[in-house]
């Protein structure tokens, strides 16, 4: 007898293959958060929520720059990325020492070592990417709308609980 059930995610042992929901459409809203909150308000009613998804439409890609990209923000930016790894690597040994001074020293050096190479990657890197790419920016993909999908034989009361009128 299997230990995983179709009702435990992480106990799966199939990978399901995504497919766009079926079921009809609810409710259409602009922005996920108003797509989140009809979700909340079927939640507080007592829905079943297993048979709701949130589709997003026309989806885009959205790169936001956030300013000039620089010898000291590249730097700066490696360090920071450096000195988590080596304070991660640094508490592990920490964890690991049974002398707690040695130790202690032990992990701060990781920490400043994993600092000192963050910085000199990042410099490496920037001076490889230089006039390619001189500017910092953020990634995002949105959708233009999103409508609630429900399974047909709960669509009206979904409706009914949102405050909708079926679609024409």
């Amino acid at each position: 007898m299997s230990m995983s059930t179709p009702n435990q995610p992480l106990g799966s042992r199939r990978a399901v293959a995504p497919a766009l929901p079926k079921g009809e459409v609810v409710a259409s809203y602009e922005t996920y958060l108003e797509a989140q909150n009809a979700v909340d308000t079927l939640v507080k009613a007592d829905f079943p929520v297993r048979e709701v998804s949130i589709v997003g439409h026309e989806l885009k890609s959205v790169e936001r720059v956030t300013g000039k990209l620089t010898w000291g923000r590249a730097a700066g930016a490696g360090a920071v990325s450096g000195l988590w790894l080596g304070l991660f690597f640094g508490v592990v040994l920490l964890l690991f020492t049974p002398e707690a001074a040695g130790a202690f020293s032990a992990a701060l050096g990781a920490a400043l070592i994993g600092a000192a190479f963050g910085m000199l990657f990042a410099i490496a890197s920037y001076a490889i990417t230089r006039r390619v790419r001189d500017f910092t920016s953020t990634q995002a993909v949105i959708a233009s709308s999103y409508a609630l999908v429900v399974k047909p034989e709960s669509a009206g009361r979904a409706r009914n609980l949102l405050g909708t009128a079926p679609a024409l």
